[in-house]
């Protein structure tokens, strides 16, 4: 097995988040492939393929492009089937290493550490990723299939016939960050509301509502809305990931290649088949924005200009009360939303504590100190570990889960400091305008 990516491999926690806007696919009724634009030459051929299959040509190349919805076993199927027609020198599948170890690792989840996904500050990021993963376990269970299926029947299939596994997409740590900063605040805000919103509905999908989003039409009308909806995320979740997936595709080893992706994907591949692509330039992270930065400290630095000029106002102040207006809504909004998700005593009495002094000092939060202090307490186990795929399926299920317990409780805390940050600061201004 061989991997485009240069990057370094990521931890068990950054699995596959990226689902979510490969799920569509074309009809599958039994056609012979359709032309499409594209840079490159296309080639009929004598075996028959659904339209779901692209077939592109470059010199001594011949490139079978399986576009595939995660949640489909006629996408299963259909892989199995054009790999076993082709006989290919190459598969390449539509994943990373981090990605590939999530669905090939049944081990993957006994491997995580809960101190360690707090002390790393990817609570937010396991959390978003439960959320979608649970999402996608829910219609997968409602159509008999397995999310991601088809990328397994490949691999399987790739190994049966000696052909060389390329891993092609891009390190899914790198897409989620060069994501998650392009987007603004309200952007942010609208994908968290949303994730935490999938764990309350519950999807009736069938099999003929799957088909009907495969339609090329359809694919291509979401596709469409979705980029007018949030342009900022697809440009790094889908048309870098186009560039960055036909680039590995077309440099994999062989005459004869298969390529399994999404079929969200197939179309901006085609058009950027054939174009030079620098993937190098694809994996730099972005850097944080200087707005960002200067934002981290701004409540410190108001916080501290309130105390000035609280002062300077009325030398008769008692600097004890500056202090407590700070201190109460802090302390009282980190401990109230730390028992709301769950939390114990102990871990909101630690976010009392601690709320009103990591207000201050942007480079650690509450909730790293309250989900430590939870984590401790709880000690999720390893069994616990290996139940989060079926108990992130529902609210409740989270919430008797020890482990998504503590990242719950982590989360909340995190929240509520910062509400009770802005509300000391603005009762600290008021006092200050209207003493």
């Amino acid at each position: 097995m061989s991997q485009s990516s240069k990057v370094s491999p990521s931890t068990e926690v950054e699995a596959a988040v990226l689902a979510a806007a490969d799920t569509e696919q074309a009809p599958q009724e039994r056609v012979e492939v359709a032309a499409m634009e594209s840079s490159g030459t296309e080639q009929s051929s004598p075996l028959e393929f659904s339209e779901n299959v692209t077939i592109l040509e470059d010199g001594e190349k011949t490139y079978y492009i399986v576009g595939t919805a995660h949640i489909s076993q006629k996408s299963v199927e259909e892989v199995q089937d054009v790999i076993d027609a082709v006989q290919p020198d190459t598969v390449c599948i539509e994943l990373c290493e981090t990605r590939y170890k999530a669905i090939t690792d049944e081990e993957v989840w006994k491997k995580l550490d809960v101190f360690s996904v707090i002390k790393q500050g990817k609570v937010l990021y396991l959390l978003a990723h439960l959320a979608l993963s649970s999402m996608q376990r829910r219609m997968g269970e409602k159509l008999g299939v397995k999310p991601g299926a088809e990328m397994v029947a490949a691999i399987e299939k790739a190994k049966e016939h000696n052909a060389e596994l390329v891993l092609a997409d891009r390190d899914v740590q790198i897409t989620l960050k060069r994501t998650w900063r392009s987007l603004s605040f309200r952007d942010k805000i609208s994908v968290l509301g949303g994730l935490v919103g999938s764990l309350f509905m519950g999807e009736d999908i069938s099999e003929a509502d799957i088909e009907k989003i495969k339609k090329k039409g359809e694919l291509s009308d979401m596709m469409e809305k979705f980029a007018e909806a949030l342009p900022s995320v697809k440009i790094p979740l889908i048309d870098e990931r186009d560039s960055y997936l036909i680039s590995c595709i077309q440099e994999a080893p062989g005459h004869t290649i298969v390529a399994v992706v999404g079929a969200g994907h197939v179309a901006g591949m085609t058009k950027k088949f054939g174009t030079a692509i620098d993937r190098d330039e694809l994996n730099v992270m972005p850097p944080k924005g200087r707005l960002g930065s200067i934002v981290k400290w701004f409540v410190p630095m108001l916080v501290l200009a309130a105390f000035y000029v609280g002062y300077r106002q009325n030398a008769d102040r008692n600097l004890w009360d500056m202090i407590a207006t700070w201190i109460i809504p802090n302390a009282i909004m980190c401990a109230l939303l730390t028992l709301i998700a769950g939390g114990k005593l102990v871990s909101a009495a630690v976010g009392f504590v601690a709320s009103p002094i990591t207000s201050l000092n942007p480079t650690i939060g509450a909730g790293m100190a309250v989900g430590l202090t939870e984590a401790w307490l709880r000690k999720p186990t390893v069994e616990d570990c290996e139940r989060i795929p079926k108990d992130v399926k529902n609210f409740k299920g989270v919430y008797k889960n020890p482990f998504t317990r503590v990242l719950l409780v982590a989360f909340m805390s995190n929240v509520g400091s910062a509400l009770g940050a802005w509300a000391a600061l603005v009762w600290l201004w008021m006092q200050n305008f209207f003493a």
